[in-house]
């Protein structure tokens, strides 16, 4: 346990000073690697962060399949990482930034478990457009798949677009993810396991296993429909999501 601690503080002041640390000289079992999140995370609360839902990672089957896995990651929330509609952040808080395109799930009942698609639906407020930066906190972004568990599965920060109404289609959305008004990532949101909303019933699962179920009010961030794109100084990122609308932000020094 000792171990887990030391690991889990040496990432949260990764983190938190954007200050990047070695690869972690021993492999962790999954199991340790989400001790060591939740240890990190527990620091942060302890800190005055409040956790709102949760991240989804490794959504792509394609993904899943390259790191020779059948589960998908997942890391948590908190208030902290909100990034307003159209705000801004600022590169130096980052270490190694990147960009993905999303769905984002707000709750409006628990959700819990093993639970069907349509259960998982009829919990939802509203799905949103949203952008989730990614941060390895690791030297050189060098990393095993427990390294990144361990690391809050690179989850960093999120920024929402406007609330839409839960009975919108979601199969398959066309996505642009642009940078500076170029289009860099062009996708589906039918790439997020064939349809975000298995991502919302893998994360009612996941979560409830963990002892931390899916609340009212939670937010769901679907994972990737695109690769990611690497951040640098002064960009615009800008999501557009056919029916849903668009999300953004500006990078600052």
């Amino acid at each position: 346990m000792l171990e887990v601690m030391d690991i889990a503080a040496r990432l949260d002041d990764a983190a938190r000073h954007a200050e990047a640390t070695a690869q972690l000289d021993e492999p962790l079992s999954i199991a340790d690697a989400y001790r060591v999140q939740a240890a990190s995370l527990g620091r942060r609360y302890q800190r005055g962060e409040r956790r709102i839902g949760i991240k989804m990672g490794f959504t792509s089957r394609a993904k899943m399949a390259q790191m020779g896995i059948d589960e998908m990651i997942w890391g948590r929330l908190t208030d902290a990482m909100l990034v307003e509609d159209g705000g801004a952040i600022r590169f130096a808080d980052y270490v190694h930034p990147r960009v993905e395109p999303e769905i984002a799930f707000l709750l409006k009942a628990p959700l819990a478990g093993r639970v069907s698609p349509a259960a998982a639906l009829a919990a939802v407020e509203a799905v949103a457009p949203a952008l989730e930066i990614i941060d390895s906190r690791y030297l050189d972004f060098r990393f095993s798949l427990t390294d990144v568990i361990a690391d809050n599965s690179s989850s960093s920060s999120l920024v929402v677009g406007p609330w839409a109404s839960p009975a919108t289609d979601l199969a398959n959305l066309g996505m642009v993810l642009s940078l500076d008004g170029v289009a860099r990532q062009i996708g589906s949101s039918a790439a997020i396991l064939g349809h975000p909303l298995r991502s919302l019933v893998a994360a009612a699962r996941l979560a409830a296993s963990a002892g931390e179920p899916l609340e009212t009010g939670d937010i769901v961030m679907a994972g990737g429909a695109t690769a990611a794109e690497a951040l640098a100084v002064c960009q615009h990122v800008r999501l557009e999501v056919q029916t849903l609308g668009r999300v953004e932000f500006r990078i600052g020094d």
